[in-house]
């Protein structure tokens, strides 16, 4: 697993080994900030069930502003520290790692995030809290975008929580589904 472009380029992250965290694949990574690539300079990034950091470190190696990284697990936390830490002062200097349970540490940042960015652990449904935690608590800015990264069996819906879905990938065994957060001046009529 490398950092695939950016001031990180080429970068080596430590992975996990067992089945404990799903790091998402180069392969996906590449597509998913091909998507975002015009969203992620100077923005402010919010990675949700970080897992290895993967997804923030890609960010902030694209120039983003600062990432927020949260996850329960302790071996995540470790290995987020590590790879952050492989990347250099930059990496950390821009960094918040932050650990606990979702539900407890959505509900206690504060907003907005332009990009938020989450892979939650496969059949677990968490994906739905952590949309209403996030509306509740206006985390991410109007026009901002929710990535979430699922079972390619798994449905969303088209709108949850006030945000509507933009875009579906499939990737291998995933899906990415792209959802934006409208503001009142974005409403298209």
């Amino acid at each position: 697993m490398r950092i695939i472009a950016g001031e990180y380029r080429g970068r080596r992250l430590a992975a996990p080994e067992g089945r404990d965290i799903r790091p998402t694949t180069d392969k996906t990574r590449e597509a998913l900030f091909s998507i975002l690539m015009n969203e992620v300079p100077g923005a402010r990034v919010l990675d949700v069930f970080a897992g290895t950091g993967a997804l923030g470190i890609e960010a902030l190696s694209r120039g983003a502003s600062g990432c927020t990284f949260v996850d329960q697990s302790r071996m995540a936390i470790r290995l987020i520290k590590e790879n952050l830490s492989a990347c250099g002062e930059t990496a950390l200097e821009r960094s918040r790692v932050l650990a606990g349970d979702f539900r407890r540490v959505l509900a206690s940042l504060e907003g907005p995030f332009d990009i938020i960015l989450m892979d939650p652990p496969y059949r677990q449904g968490l994906w739905e809290d952590a949309f209403e935690i996030i509306a509740q608590n206006d985390l991410l800015a109007p026009g901002g975008t929710l990535v979430c990264e699922h079972r390619k069996e798994e449905e969303l819906p088209d709108e949850i929580a006030g945000f509507t879905r933009e875009k579906e990938r499939r990737y291998g065994i995933s899906k990415l589904s792209i959802y934006r957060c409208y503001g009142p001046d974005d409403m298209v009529i």
